[in-house]
């Protein structure tokens, strides 16, 4: 009977995850709905002006950012995930012990991360002046 799988066990086990979804879910509206119901209004013009330290606005405050800033952004984030990967395999390879099977998974990982890590140096996308 060792083979069969006992449903009840597992079941329970998703639990935990059952809550942080439903917080997860729940919290926005109602963190929102707080800050709608709670926070002052204000209809004035000046509310609605640029606000530079106290002093008197000068041009506009829309401005465009170079392309070269938003790339430099977006290859930060795909290098921040990868430490984000990266960090509970190292905790559970020093911790437990891993297999093979997880080993060979994470250096893919590493390896298309790395392959994306050489092609921005090669596109010099991660230059911050030109």
């Amino acid at each position: 009977m060792s083979g069969i799988i006992d449903t009840s066990n597992v079941i329970y086990s998703y639990i935990p995850v059952a809550i942080i979804l439903v917080v997860a879910l729940v919290m926005p509206p109602i963190t929102m709905f707080i800050v709608k119901t709670l926070s002052p209004r204000s209809r004035g013009v000046a509310k609605y002006e640029t606000y530079e330290s106290g002093s008197v606005p000068i041009g506009n405050a829309r401005i465009q950012f170079d392309v070269e800033y938003y790339l430099y952004a977006i290859a930060f984030v795909l290098f921040d995930i990868e430490v984000l990967f990266l960090y509970p395999w190292a905790t559970i390879f020093k911790g437990h012990g891993i297999t093979g099977i997880a080993t060979v998974e994470m250096l893919v990982f590493i390896f298309v991360v790395l392959f994306g890590y050489v092609y921005l140096l090669k596109k010099e996308a991660l230059k911050w002046m030109k």
